[in-house]
């Protein structure tokens, strides 16, 4: 039979792990039930954006021999219903001139983001990014780039490089909550993507003793085990 004394440490110990973890269980708990009770598809803003068509099909465009540098990576990008070539992820070369481009302009960035999403939107305003710290939703993309606020419920706003005119991103109220519940659930309370920091891991390794205190707090102190033992 257990002491009283081991019992009441165990007890102790247990109510201790649990005063010191229980916020962060709880930020667990709530977290994981919204991540499971909520589409990633509409998280990501696919309500937003429009079905991909033909009206990017283009035709007369240049030879690729005509760019005047080596070709390592290549993407054709529509911007105001003109084809550009986006070359080494650095230059712009319109794709039926072979004139170089030099970034867009806002009213070209503002035309981009309406071709990429639905609805009639009303513009609130734009911005230039030009950096961006840990904690912005449109952090660890290509700067510099446009974000054109919306006037919407959902306080709506896309994301379009400024210097290639690809769109980049969609945020919305659904996603900053998500975001904000993921760090939290992550505990990289820096970037919020390092699911492997040493606060977690420590917290982690607490909720096991926590558990494991649970159990053994109710191994000394079950009637019925005292019975058991007792035959």
């Amino acid at each position: 039979m257990v002491k009283r004394n081991t019992a009441l440490r165990i007890r102790k110990t247990h109510r201790y792990l649990g005063l010191f973890i229980g916020l962060q269980f709880l930020a667990w708990t709530v977290s994981g039930l919204y991540f499971s009770w909520t589409d990633l598809d509409e998280i990501h803003g696919d309500p937003f954006k429009k079905t991909p068509s033909t009206a990017g099909v283009f035709t007369n465009l240049i030879p690729l021999d005509s760019i005047p540098e080596a070709i390592e990576d290549l993407s054709l990008v529509a911007i105001n219903q003109s084809p550009y070539f986006w070359i080494n992820n650095k230059t712009l070369y319109h794709a039926q001139t072979g004139v170089l481009k030099n970034g867009i302009m806002e009213q070209e960035a503002i035309k981009v983001a309406e071709e990429n999403l639905v609805g009639d939107l009303k513009i609130d305003r734009v911005e230039l990014l030009t950096e961006t710290d840990s904690h912005h939703e449109f952090r660890g993309q290509s700067l510099p780039a446009y974000a054109i606020h919306y006037d919407h419920p959902d306080l709506l706003v896309a994301y379009v490089d400024a210097q290639s005119g690809i769109f980049k991103k969609v945020r919305h109220a659904s996603w900053r909550w998500f975001d904000f519940l993921w760090m939290g659930h992550t505990m990289d309370y820096q970037g919020r993507d390092d699911f492997n920091n040493l606060l977690l891991r420590v917290f982690s390794l607490f909720g096991l003793f926590t558990v494991l205190s649970g159990f053994l707090l109710w191994g000394t102190s079950s009637p019925t085990l005292r019975k058991i033992r007792k035959r």
